[in-house]
């Protein structure tokens, strides 16, 4: 499969980095836990997989708005993935917060934050992944989605779909299920109990560990 300028928009482009991104982010959390922590924290925003969303729907904006100035200096990227990175980062933490009830970071403490959702220092650093995003990575990432067979790649989409429509309801009924735990409901039939089981709250503030509270 050819690359053109209309493929890398496309719905099918988007969705592999989508996918690329969200599992790129979580090794990048899971690498910077381990080295400024010294621990594992599973930083997936779904219980099943690699998958931290946030970072796939960034990859997916950064992507279509950087690649026209991909050939720019690096003052141009950088100022524009600063502030898209923060504005994407303040919606998703809003969401997060709206769906779930609460937010996976929290940067209250940091200097020149907003409302806790962002701040000066991960805004930098949005700046900066956003140069390294489309000089270095996604032009690897869109060699590698040229190679899928297009027949191939949209079976996997459709099952790829179907799976992360499924993780995400699980995520939601296991974070409204912990909190009932929270409150000392319970379990009403085998599925809560599987979920106390399994995505209990010991699971969820491995993930979730910045703003779950004890």
């Amino acid at each position: 499969m050819k690359s053109s300028k209309k493929e890398k928009v496309s719905f099918y482009s988007m969705f592999w980095l989508f996918i690329f991104g969200s599992c790129f982010g979580w090794l990048y959390e899971v690498i910077f836990s381990l080295v400024v922590h010294g621990v594992f924290i599973n930083h997936s925003a779904l219980v099943i997989g690699p998958f931290n969303i946030c970072y796939g729907i960034c990859a997916c904006a950064l992507t279509f708005l950087l690649y026209r100035f991909k050939d720019k200096g690096i003052i141009p990227l950088f100022l524009i993935s600063f502030f898209l990175g923060s504005l994407l980062e303040y919606i998703m933490s809003w969401g997060m917060e709206l769906v779930l009830g609460f937010s996976a970071w929290d940067y209250s403490d940091m200097f020149l934050n907003i409302n806790g959702r962002v701040c000066l220092v991960m805004s930098t650093l949005w700046g900066i992944l956003g140069i390294v995003w489309i000089k270095y990575i996604y032009p690897v990432i869109e060699k590698i989605i040229n190679k899928i067979p297009k027949t191939l790649g949209d079976k996997l989409i459709i099952g790829l779909s179907i799976f992360l429509v499924f993780d995400l309801a699980l995520t939601i009924s296991a974070v409204i299920r912990a909190k009932e735990c929270d409150d000392g409901v319970e379990p009403r039939n085998a599925y809560e109990s599987f979920l106390d089981n399994t995505f209990n709250r010991d699971y969820l503030y491995n993930m979730f560990n910045n703003s779950w509270s004890e």
